[in-house]
């Protein structure tokens, strides 16, 4: 048998249709491409064929032997008939490196990777979801790093899952009934819409000198227009020179500081980047806003106005708030005593410490002494936003995995730095203090994970104590789906969605918890990766991650805050935190409309009189080749399972594989 023969009859298997049904040799060229696509790793352009790893054997492989990505590429072509999302899948293995070794897939140029473990038998590994083009495509395995076995490569059209299927409910059973009611809403848009978001600066925020100066004369506050401002006369001090002044001052708006260099007034300008937002899109601002309650801690406690400006946020504005925590430790932590005020200098958030994380919650320990302050300062101001009546997106230890690795080494920050079991008890601890022992019941929990490797899953600190797991998107050009090498980097990383959907197994919504570029509209809804939010990260000057053209184009942020996907603050219900949104009318699609098929099955494509993955093949066989691959009359009626009554399309089969894969229990369904 010729290995052309050979590929049809993998491919006959692979989707349970019958020899009797298909040619005996058919020339399988690009324009004939049907899915679930087949093809043997020693029919790859490029290959060479192997029997073994010199003289390593792997038995058991199909056809007559494999390849082996040595020095070249591996590719094959496809043709697919519009632009949209597949699922590639290698039988493979790799026996070079125990640790695991990177691989590299391109489509068109565009590259994707993962990290391969050591397999030392034919094993079905997931490349994830890729995005193709409509027309002629090209799937090339190269040689980065290489050294992987491939027996077969499978492609096949996208099924994606019911995300709306998430916990919509707390997993603090006693969580606060505005938390319980901002959960809920979460739950109600995710998978339809994106709400907005943008983290705003922390510390000082962005410094704006004004003209307003001390009259000591007049004993007034006043700028260069005349403007008389209200003097707090409770801050009068007085400078090097010994005269007179007032440390603060304010109108209508704000609370001005007094600038000893200059002798004037300056303020704090926390607004900056959701004004920028708001000016660019008619007034719109972002639904979400990011804080960070750093400062609060034992080692050189600052009051910067966190805590009242979520709650401002919240109660005036109606808006969500989130925040994360770069929970400093001093630098030297062996000569630091308990209780000691230390210089934000001689802190740090980093790893590389010699504070050991793993004693931090061991009872009796220094670490733990010092991890407890932290944890009594911050419930401290969350007991605060609870009385208040403010739930909070809550992000500790963020980042967790870092560069990558269950043990810690690719670590950014001190919280990992000893691996994902300490990890994951340091967070079981927080959670614990927090709810347990301070009664904070305000938080919805918001766990940072990342999708380097299936490693990366046991960074996850489980369904009890997590409600939603994020993705920090800083995209560079290393690392994008575009083809481009410079500019913003629109990707909606739907690999890594999709990867956070497998570690929960769908039961968790999934955010980007910080972004540099904002994904673009039309790659979030052709790649149906329906991100919870993003919160776009502050401008620091050097970093104008909103405002700067190299992060995001001044109309594509335009484009994304005044779409129908995206949600604003605006556009946020007045009863969110008190029904959750209910009173707001949900967006309804119509009913099917269904004609009369007589006895039909619906999704029976090949009249066998059951509904299987071979009808979904037979529909894409018609879609793409209708005078070889026809169905008779009966056939078109019962295909017609998506939207019935709208005649034959790729969603029908789509349908098709969501009911063979379970995601739903019946047909027809309506989109």
């Amino acid at each position: 048998m010729n290995r052309l023969i050979k590929k049809w009859a993998a491919l006959i298997s692979a989707v349970s249709v019958t020899a009797a049904s298909m040619p005996a040799t058919v020339q399988v060229t690009a324009a004939d491409t049907v899915f679930p696509f087949y093809i043997e790793g020693e029919d790859l352009e490029g290959a060479d064929l192997w029997t073994s790893i010199y003289e390593n054997k792997i038995p058991d492989y199909s056809g007559e032997g494999f390849a082996y990505l040595t020095n070249g590429a591996l590719s094959f072509n496809v043709t697919v008939p519009e632009d949209g999302m597949y699922q590639l899948n290698v039988r493979g293995a790799q026996i070079l490196s125990e640790e695991g070794r990177m691989q590299t897939v391109t489509i068109n140029g565009v590259e994707y990777s993962k990290t391969v473990p050591y397999y030392k038998e034919w094993t079905d590994i997931d490349f994830g979801v890729v995005r193709m083009k409509a027309g002629e495509n090209e799937i090339s395995f190269i040689n980065k790093y290489g050294y992987m076995a491939i027996d077969s490569v499978t492609l096949s059209k996208a099924v994606f899952p019911d995300v709306t299927q998430a916990d919509s409910a707390t997993c603090d059973p006693d969580a606060t009934p505005e938390t319980k009611a901002l959960m809920k809403y979460l739950h109600s848009v995710y998978g339809k819409h994106v709400l907005s978001g943008q983290q705003e600066i922390y510390g000082g925020g962005h410094s704006v000198e004004t003209t307003i100066r001390y009259d000591a004369a007049q004993d007034k506050c006043i700028d260069s227009d005349g403007k008389e401002y209200e003097i707090d006369r409770d801050s009068v001090a007085e400078d090097k020179d010994g005269n007179k002044f007032y440390w603060h001052c304010s109108d209508e708006k704000r609370t001005y500081t007094y600038n000893e260099q200059n002798r004037n007034y300056k303020y704090d300008y926390y607004d900056q980047e959701f004004d920028y937002c708001a000016e660019l899109s008619g007034g719109k601002y972002p639904a979400i806003r990011g804080f960070d309650f750093m400062n609060y801690n034992p080692l050189y406690g600052w009051e910067d106005g966190t805590t009242e400006r979520a709650i401002e946020w919240v109660k005036e504005r109606g808006g969500i708030a989130t925040a994360c925590w770069h929970i400093n430790i001093p630098t030297d932590f062996a000569s630091y005593e308990l209780g000691d005020a230390v210089d934000w200098t001689k802190c740090t958030y980093k790893n590389g410490t010699d504070f050991v994380v793993a004693n931090a919650y061991k009872e009796g320990t220094k670490e733990n002494a010092y991890f407890d302050m932290c944890i009594e300062d911050l419930a401290e101001q969350f007991l605060i936003l609870q009385e208040n009546g403010v739930p909070l997106l809550w992000r500790p230890f963020h980042e967790a995995e870092g560069n990558g690795g269950a043990d810690g080494k690719g670590a950014w920050f001190w919280w990992s730095q000893e691996g994902a079991e300490v990890y994951k008890n340091l967070w079981n601890y927080l959670y614990d203090e927090l709810t347990n022992e301070y009664g904070v019941h305000n938080l919805i929990w918001e766990q940072n994970l990342y999708a380097w490797s299936d490693e990366s899953a046991l960074w996850y600190s489980g369904d009890d104590k997590v409600d939603i797991v994020g993705f920090d998107k800083y995209d560079t050009v290393y690392n994008r789906h575009d083809g481009l090498t410079s500019g913003p980097n629109y990707d909606c990383n739907s690999n890594v969605y999709w990867s956070l959907y497998n570690y929960t197994k769908g039961k968790k919504m999934a955010a980007i918890t910080e972004n540099s570029t904002i994904p673009s509209v039309s790659n979030i809804t052709t790649e149906n990766a329906m991100w919870l939010y993003f919160c776009t990260w502050y401008d620091n000057g050097q970093d104008n991650f909103i405002s700067g053209d190299n992060y995001n184009d001044a109309s594509a942020v335009k484009e994304m805050y005044e779409s129908d996907l995206c949600i604003t603050l605006d556009e946020l219900p007045e009863d969110l935190y008190t029904s959750g949104g209910t009173s707001i009318e949900p967006t309804t699609k119509p009913e099917a409309t269904t004609k009369p098929v007589g006895d039909a099955v619906y999704g029976d494509a090949n009249c066998d009189g059951v509904v299987t993955i071979a009808d979904a093949t037979a529909i894409y066989q018609a879609l793409g080749n209708s005078d070889k691959y026809s169905l008779s009359e009966k056939g078109l009626l019962n295909a017609d399972c998506c939207d019935a009554g709208g005649g034959l399309t790729a969603a029908d089969a789509i349908a098709i594989q969501k009911l063979d894969a379970k995601l739903i229990t019946a047909l027809p369904i309506t989109e």
